[in-house]
């Protein structure tokens, strides 16, 4: 684990002095709701506890000086008046990104020194690119007395990752990482942006959600991501309305007559779909049942795989393996084409359902999967 100590003893030995402050912000696990943020839909997720940590100070000078412990690369020195979205696509283009969008919407950001490390797996759906942005905008927020709420440093990270970075996301991770709650999953409504968080103490009642990384890779940068956003459009366009938001669960099946285009009617009937079953979930939780969210996880898997085509056999084989081993229910998580898929279990099931997942993986000639526990976490933070 790295700890705010470490971190910023890596700064001061690499810049020369002590940074002014060392944050944090955590990677999440969406429960359910998956491609419906930037539909103005309905997300269920949760932080974890695995976070990126930055140890930063202000600078004057117009000069941003960038590093992370995680990447074999030398210390990165931009000209804040110089950022130009879409020129660099390594690591570096996410907290410079937050610095070019609180400078484009008036916030006197001068430059600044950072130092980053995370424990937010990197390609496992899980959302590091965020906890990145977050981190950094909640530092700057701070250092530089912005005085913005939660919410909007979220919409500026996401305005980061969107036109600074080139990735088409919706701001459901950076709402995660931003304004999770230990205990808690988070209700977002990504319209208007109000929030509530349920109670999802999963100890409490004798039950874990796995997280099984299952060590696929997967790039939203690729294109399959935004082919899918705007077939979305396209569907909404052809309804006659500004999102699938907008389309009641009650009057999918009309809605999917008008449509022609076999693939934009297979994107509608996930969305509306899922909206519908982050309500189902929300309801049971509210209830105390629950157990019985398993099977709309497992409902919500079949959707993402023959609706939205974003599975692969690797999350394919954790789904139907946890459930044949007797878990509750389980998902693909994230972007898809890889990541990770959550696992719901009683806890005294946790050792044989993981022993049974990583066993149909050795039998399948595929890489070993990672699984951990995923606990509800706090949001960003200042660590020290």
């Amino acid at each position: 684990m790295t700890t705010a100590a470490e971190v910023g003893a890596q700064f001061e030995k690499l810049y020369g002095y002590a940074p002014d402050g060392v944050w944090s912000a955590p990677g999440r696990v969406n429960l359910i709701g998956e491609y419906t943020d930037f539909n103005e839909g309905f997300v269920l997720p949760l932080a974890l506890p695995h976070t990126a940590v930055a140890a930063v100070s202000p600078r004057t000078d117009g000069v941003l000086r960038l590093h992370s412990a995680d990447i074999d690369a030398p210390l990165a020195e931009l000209r804040v008046d110089e950022l130009t979205p879409l020129s660099d696509g390594g690591w570096a283009a996410y907290p410079a990104g937050v610095v070019w969008a609180l400078r484009e919407a008036g916030h006197a950001v001068t430059g600044a020194d950072l130092h980053l490390a995370s424990t937010v797996p990197t390609g496992a759906g899980l959302s590091s690119s965020a906890a990145l942005e977050v981190v950094t905008a909640l530092a700057l927020d701070e250092l530089f007395g912005l005085g913005l709420t939660r919410p909007e440093l979220a919409v500026l990270a996401q305005r980061a990752e969107n036109a600074f970075v080139g990735v088409p996301c919706g701001v459901m991770d950076q709402m995660a990482s931003a304004c999770g709650a230990e205990g808690h999953a988070l209700h977002l409504d990504c319209r208007d942006l109000t929030l509530r968080q349920v109670s999802f103490d999963l100890a409490a009642e004798g039950l874990r959600l796995l997280v099984v990384d299952t060590r696929v890779k997967h790039a939203l940068g690729d294109g399959a991501y935004a082919e899918r956003r705007a077939g979305c459009e396209a569907g909404a366009a052809a309804l006659g309305v500004g999102h699938l938001r907008d389309i009641a669960y009650e009057d999918l099946p009309a809605a999917l007559e008008r449509l022609t285009d076999e693939k934009v009617r297979r994107y509608v009937r996930h969305v509306v779909r899922d909206n519908h079953r982050v309500e189902r979930v929300i309801g049971l939780l509210d209830a105390g049942d629950v157990r019985a969210i398993g099977p709309v996880l497992t409902e919500g898997h079949a959707s993402l795989r023959d609706d939205l085509r974003i599975s692969c056999p690797e999350l394919d084989l954790v789904v139907s393996t946890a459930n044949t081993a007797g878990a509750h229910g389980a998902r693909m998580t994230g972007g898809g084409f890889g990541g990770s898929a959550i696992v719901l279990v009683e806890s005294a099931d946790t050792d044989a359902v993981t022993e049974a997942i990583r066993t149909a993986f050795t039998a399948a000639g595929r890489t070993a999967p990672r699984v951990f526990p995923a606990v509800a976490s706090a949001g960003a933070r200042r660590e020290k």
